[in-house]
């Protein structure tokens, strides 16, 4: 029997949804738990985001009497993910819903509905508007002094279902009303000596509410994993490098491996994907706790591909813009390196991120817009003058009076770019995509203009100065990772499981395959496997 400088029922390894749901469902069961991060942040990916989780036939839904089942989620599964992924899986997920969100808001986090959101293919069988749920903006004052190292670029007082409207505050009544209740809402925070913080940096702020001050979880930054420790083929616990020296930890019941995946990781993305990545995830994610499941004999599916997207480059010392309703918004098309439309720019961003791998995997990209599209639309790449001015000095961002000229700059063929822009100005007043049908799904206008007709996704490119921003496939993260059963527990390339090691979130093969089914299809799946993998260990003492 091994001898270890600490010890705990579970060892939780990453601190983003996954990590926090693991350990807040061991402190549900009343089993001990350490949380361990080896960056100086905590939060994970999950603070950075968007912090929406997709909860099919949730209990939120059902107070609200919105309907749902079991039933239609699972045929909503089985229509966008198939067999990439397996039906247990797909059932422990939908079963795991009502357990996270109850037990949550048992510990006091606080959850309220994106009703508008949509299924990223509503269209098809068992798909719905309104599965995701969010937190409440949580007050980041209150956590103290960990406020100065949570994970997050910005803490601001936004919701999921807010950002659809904002990006239209002063063009549609919608908008405005919205924007007007951003503006309330942030005061009132202020006023009240508060600083709300919304979307992922308030689901980390909730969840360390919760866990770390209620429930009294202890948490370790700094401490990279270095070793997972196995005792007669059995997981016994971890070890990592603690203030310069090597720290060895017990886990009774188990070790969560919930770090994370290797969008940071270029040499595993050239290896995996064939490209550097531009990722707008966590930059600590690496791949180390990846690593050490496959040394520990763990299996790895889905490592060739992502959460992928479209991003804005980077000017020189920024990192990518992830872009999502901008691109759905009229006056604006994107286009290859020849001045050609290849896909549905409003289409699911993981659609288009597969859509620019597929057509032309090295090539450049262009998002192309008319003055309309700046003029009427908040667009959250372009917001800082500074990095605006960097981005035209690095020939990402191109200005200029006419087509003509911004084709010059794009350095793509005039006449090509042309017979582009009029074909698709045609399809716009026609309000028919005919060649990718842009604007035919909910879900494509959702981010539309409702007072652009006869299509809320299409408006013709006429008006200038036209500017054209040079886009990269980006990604939220990779979904690539160890193969695990419906408990999370983590299983070798025969199929059978090893005793004793989980894992979550992108640390695992994603149960949603190569798709997106909704908004929030990351975290979702990552905090219900979290705490169906604490359930599994509570049951399960060695």
């Amino acid at each position: 029997m091994s001898v270890f400088d600490h010890t705990y029922d579970i060892v939780v390894i990453g601190t983003g949804g996954a990590g926090f749901a693991t350990a807040l469902g061991a402190a549900d069961e009343g089993l001990s738990v350490l949380l361990i991060d080896g960056s100086d942040k905590w939060g994970g990916s999950t603070a950075m985001s968007g912090g929406g989780m997709w909860m099919p036939d949730n209990p939120l839904m059902r107070r609200a009497a919105v309907r749902d089942s079991r039933d239609e989620a699972l045929t909503y599964l089985e229509a966008t993910v198939g067999d990439a992924s397996t039906r247990a899986r797909k059932e422990a997920f939908v079963d795991g819903v009502a357990d996270f969100v109850t037990t949550a808001e048992k510990h006091g986090m606080t959850f309220v509905r994106a009703t508008d959101y949509p299924d990223y293919y509503p269209e098809l069988p068992g798909g719905k508007i309104g599965r995701a749920i969010e937190v409440e903006p949580q007050n980041a004052r209150a956590i103290g002094d960990w406020r100065t190292t949570l994970n997050a670029p910005a803490v601001l007082p936004v919701k999921t279902d807010d950002i659809w409207l904002l990006g239209r505050a002063w063009s549609t009544p919608g908008g405005f009303v919205r924007g007007a209740r951003f503006v309330f809402r942030a005061l009132g925070g202020v006023v009240r000596g508060r600083q709300l913080a919304g979307i992922g940096a308030g689901l980390a702020v909730s969840f360390l509410q919760a866990v770390v001050l209620k429930n009294k979880v202890p948490l370790w930054l700094g401490a990279p994993l270095e070793e997972i420790l196995v005792e007669d083929g059995r997981v016994t616990g971890v070890r990592v490098t603690r203030d310069g020296r090597s720290v060895t930890v017990g886990a009774g019941r188990g070790v969560m491996l919930a770090g994370g995946g290797f969008d940071h990781n270029t040499a595993w993305r050239q290896e995996h994907h064939g490209i550097d990545g531009s990722p707008s995830g966590n930059p600590a994610n690496l791949g180390r706790p990846i690593q050490l499941g496959q040394a520990a004999g763990g299996a790895v599916a889905l490592m060739d591909d992502a959460w992928w997207g479209a991003s804005v480059a980077g000017a020189p010392g920024h990192d990518p813009a992830f872009i999502v309703g901008e691109r759905s918004l009229p006056y604006t098309i994107m286009v290859d390196a020849r001045g050609d439309r290849f896909a549905n720019e409003s289409e699911s961003y993981v659609d288009l991120g597969h859509h620019m791998l597929d057509h032309d995997k090295d090539g450049a990209y262009w998002l192309v817009a008319d003055a309309r599209h700046a003029r009427r639309y908040l667009r959250t790449f372009a917001m800082d003058p500074k990095n605006n001015k960097a981005m035209r000095a690095a020939g990402i961002l191109i200005k200029e009076p006419t087509l003509d000229a911004l084709a010059a700059g794009m350095n793509v063929d005039l006449a090509r770019l042309r017979a582009t822009v009029d074909r698709f100005n045609g399809f716009a007043r026609a309000g028919v995509d005919g060649d990718f049908g842009r604007g035919n799904s909910a879900y494509d206008r959702y981010y539309g203009d409702p007072t652009v007709h006869p299509n809320p996704c299409l408006g013709p490119l006429e008006k200038g100065p036209f500017t054209a921003f040079r886009v990269v496939i980006g990604d939220l993260g990779t979904k690539g990772g160890l193969v695990t059963d419906p408990d999370g527990r983590v299983l070798r390339e025969d199929g059978s499981v090893i005793d004793g090691l989980y894992s979550a979130g992108n640390n695992s093969a994603s149960v949603m395959g190569r798709t997106y089914p909704g908004p929030g299809s990351t975290i979702g799946p990552a905090v219900v496997f979290g705490m169906r993998a604490a359930r599994h260990m509570a049951r399960n003492r060695p």
